[in-house]
């Protein structure tokens, strides 16, 4: 039974289990993007073939972030097509869809070695319901209504993956309505961003991306995403920009 009790009791595990705080010193503000060196920037570079660009700039694109400096968001980006691996070629999953670790890994699996997600990735998980919204021509509670997205049982995976940063095609990154009927704020969010200090995008538009991915096998690529300067924010606008 969901109580607002139950819930804490769930979240404050969540939070004594999946952190990062202390782990680069009391002075840090890079987070998780301590795991996207110089190395790793290099190598992304590395993985443009045909130079081509496919912005990622959905409307109102943004990351979710805590002091993290811009400059540091550019690295080997991944796709995970969530909806195609469980849903088929060009599938959106419904409202209230959960992701959890074995979709994304069901994806991994699906797509091949080329999405495999390594250390310092920067992880874009397809959900389809940007496309939906766009097909069906109503947005109608795209902002802030049901949508699928990733539920808190992934905390473990994003934790353990040690990615970088990861973003999704919905307005709100998690599932909604939230799993805890009980609990008003985002409760992913609430976990991942202070307490694995992971920057989290919204709105990112994985459409064009997603079809050339699966035209060509090839779901890496350079993945250039620094949000503009804000000070005092927590969210900050982005121009995502993915090189193949």
């Amino acid at each position: 039974m969901d109580t607002a009790a139950t819930a804490e009791e769930e979240l404050a595990r969540a939070r004594s289990t999946y952190r990062n705080q202390g782990r680069w010193g009391v002075a840090d503000t890079l987070g998780t993007l301590n795991f996207l060196d110089n190395g790793k920037r290099a190598h992304a570079a590395s993985l443009v073939r045909r130079g081509r660009p496919v912005s990622l700039a959905g409307v109102g694109a943004r990351w979710h972030l805590d002091r993290h400096p811009p400059e540091s968001f550019s690295g080997r980006g991944v796709l995970l097509d969530v909806a195609r691996a469980v849903a088929g070629p060009g599938g959106e999953l419904a409202d209230g869809f959960p992701i959890r670790e074995e979709h994304l890994r069901m994806a991994v699996e699906a797509q091949g070695a080329t999405s495999t997600v390594r250390r310092g990735d920067i992880v874009l998980v397809r959900t389809g319901q940007l496309a939906r919204c766009r097909r069906l021509g109503d947005w109608t509670g795209y902002a802030s209504g049901p949508a699928p997205g990733l539920s808190l049982s992934t905390l473990g995976w994003l934790h353990g993956t040690d990615i970088a940063a990861a973003a999704t095609d919905t307005a709100g990154f998690e599932v909604r309505p939230y799993e805890f009927a009980s609990v008003e704020a985002a409760p992913l969010r609430q976990i991942a961003l202070p307490g694995l200090g992971l920057p989290l995008g919204a709105k990112f538009d994985l459409e064009e991306l997603a079809e050339d991915c699966a035209a060509d096998g090839v779901y890496e690529f350079l993945l250039v995403a620094a949000p503009l300067p804000v000070t005092g924010g927590d969210h900050a606008p982005v121009n995502p920009i993915a090189i193949k």
